[in-house]
């Protein structure tokens, strides 16, 4: 038999198996109404949580009563006494029942299984062999699970570190069904509150310097504001194709011609592109766009507003992530975009033609086509040589004008742009800019784009003429950034994929 036959095999076998414990848990459903137990009440009233109770538990105070309710993860049943762990939303604490103390609900308490939810009113006391429990005075069921979770073994060794046995690891089963996964890896709910912490975080450290959060349309009549395909869907009514907004920039800076000096939004961009360990197709941007600025005020911004997430999220500023060791605090290196290729290469490629840079990138087997500007090749051997080895918060600075159309001129030297990325860990977490609002430059920049259109370019950026007639309005010099939430979230979690810091990746569809 091969191993493909193997496999499909041993799936069946799980298959038959899962199926037979589903139809003997639907039997016990019905069993339970036969006896009048409602599987699926209405609710119940908690006062505790089990860390709560195993962290104020005293030997020597009056025994208190407690109101609790969770899932069991564990049984061990016996005649007329038995245990159970349930799990809550901050952890799990042992419940002890004992047939005299509960009369017929023991009976009702036979007909439970592992994942079933259950509320418990009892006394806190130690057993004897030393665990913090509850003694049960009543159990209800509050739902009855028809689909057997996986069972996940947890066994403290002779070091005393935790050991894992039958994880439910599979990953792509893990995206695909995240209410499991929150279920039974207590440490995957942990990265999500993090992820919380890390927007909460942001958005009080923008709030306290009295910028304005906004929303801005998610359905744009054009696509625009960053270098990326977009997601086409129709409006019925208006009868008119519209795009799922691949950046928040375009709009937001109407704001600040509007008169607003500093605004930003925390939400969902799109883009139509591949899928890997650092993209998803749906991904959760920061924009901040504050008046009067430029991007060396707002580099120092980035690294105090990063800084101070870092200490809120993770408690330090220096964290282990994989196998480095990543410091936030201030100051971070500068670097320009060419200088940093230059060091890492030893090319120079100022001042170098299309034709050149491409000679370039090949002699470094770096892939370009000829649908490709200057500014992509430039960027595609920077993304290839340079970018994976920068691992400590890093600015790259001034890149060159064809590859930031929305970019403000470089004040001092020819040919570059006001632009600086925030790179670490081997990924892009922010850029920002000097905002163009020379609307005249502008245009002409926006028609260089339309260029690369024609030459086969699918992420090149439209024209935008409403965007255009309100920079002619007049826009203050304006400095605009963008950081990556997933990302960020990633590095101060210590997760390697970005399906991991989001609750329900795109997947392709089950058949």
């Amino acid at each position: 038999m091969s191993e493909h036959e193997n496999q499909l095999s041993g799936k069946d076998s799980f298959e038959r198996e899962e199926n037979e414990l589903i139809k003997r848990r639907l039997e016990e459903l019905e069993e339970l109404k036969k006896l009048g137990v409602n599987p699926y009440t209405y609710s119940f009233d908690v006062d505790s949580y089990s860390t709560e109770i195993l962290g104020s538990f005293k030997d020597d105070a009056p025994p208190s009563d407690v109101s609790v309710a969770g899932r069991i993860v564990s049984l061990r049943r016996m005649g007329k006494a038995s245990f159970c762990h349930i799990r809550d939303s901050k952890g799990k604490i042992q419940i002890y029942l004992k047939r005299d103390d509960i009369g017929e609900a023991y009976g009702h308490f036979k007909l439970m299984d592992m994942g079933d939810i259950v509320g418990v009113k009892g006394t806190v006391f130690r057993t004897k062999t030393g665990e913090v429990s509850v003694h049960a005075k009543s159990i209800e069921l509050l739902s009855k699970s028809v689909r057997p979770l996986p069972v996940v073994k947890e066994k403290i060794d002779e070091q005393g570190n935790k050991v894992v046995y039958d994880p439910f690891s599979d990953k792509e089963l893990r995206y695909r069904q995240r209410y499991v996964d929150l279920v039974v890896n207590p440490d995957v709910r942990e990265v999500f509150v993090k992820r919380a912490k890390v927007v909460s975080s942001v958005r009080r450290f923008l709030d306290e310097r009295g910028y304005l959060e906004v929303e801005t349309p998610v359905l744009q009549p054009l696509y625009g504001g960053a270098a990326a395909r977009p997601f086409t869907t129709h409006h019925n009514a208006l009868d008119f194709d519209f795009y799922l907004r691949i950046s928040d920039e375009l709009y937001l800076k109407r704001l600040i011609v509007g008169g607003y000096e500093g605004v930003y939004e925390i939400g969902k961009d799109f883009r139509n592109e591949g899928m890997d360990k650092s993209h998803n197709p749906e991904f959760t941007m920061l924009e901040l766009y504050v008046a009067y600025k430029d991007y060396n005020w707002m580099m120092e911004l980035v690294e105090r507003m990063v800084h101070s997430v870092a200490l809120g999220v993770a408690g330090s500023a220096k964290l282990t992530v994989g196998k480095n060791e990543i410091d936030f605090a201030p100051p971070w290196k500068r670097i320009s975009m060419l200088d940093s290729i230059k060091e890492a290469t030893g090319d120079d490629l100022d001042g170098k033609s299309e034709s050149e840079l491409s000679a370039i990138a090949k002699k470094h087997h770096v892939e370009v086509d000829l649908s490709m500007g200057a500014g992509k090749i430039i960027d595609a051997i920077f993304s290839e040589l340079v970018e994976p080895k920068l691992i400590q918060p890093t600015f790259i600075t001034d890149y060159p004008v064809e590859m930031s159309p929305l970019a403000k001129r470089h004040r001092s030297k020819q040919g570059l742009v006001e632009r600086f990325e925030l790179i670490c860990n081997g990924h892009e977490l922010a850029n920002a800019f000097s905002e163009l609002n020379d609307p005249l430059d502008q245009r002409s920049r926006f028609e260089d784009q339309a260029r690369l259109k024609e030459r086969g370019d699918e992420e090149a950026m439209v024209i935008d003429d409403d965007f255009l007639r309100a920079l002619e309005y007049g826009m203050p010099p304006t400095a605009g950034l963008g950081v990556g939430i997933d990302r960020l979230t990633m590095i101060l979690a210590d997760r390697d994929s970005i399906r991991d810091v989001i609750f329900f990746p795109q997947m392709k569809p089950e058949k």
